[in-house]
């Protein structure tokens, strides 16, 4: 294996940790993204639940 050889293979291995590391980078953010996601929706639930929903049971004879 010549210079060149050594070279491409250098570059090569160089390019795959770059791509690696924006897939690892755009996993964060797809992550991150739905943690907030959750995090609204769990939100906008509480606030449309009736505080006195389940707070009394009406009971006819």
């Amino acid at each position: 294996m010549g210079d060149m050889g050594i070279a491409a293979l250098s570059v090569g291995m160089h390019q795959s940790q770059v791509q690696q590391g924006l897939n690892l980078a755009a996993l964060k953010i797809a992550m991150e993204s739905t943690v907030a996601m959750g995090d609204e929706l769990l939100e906008e639930m509480a606030v449309n639940l009736d505080p006195n929903l389940g707070g009394s049971v009406d009971i006819s004879v």
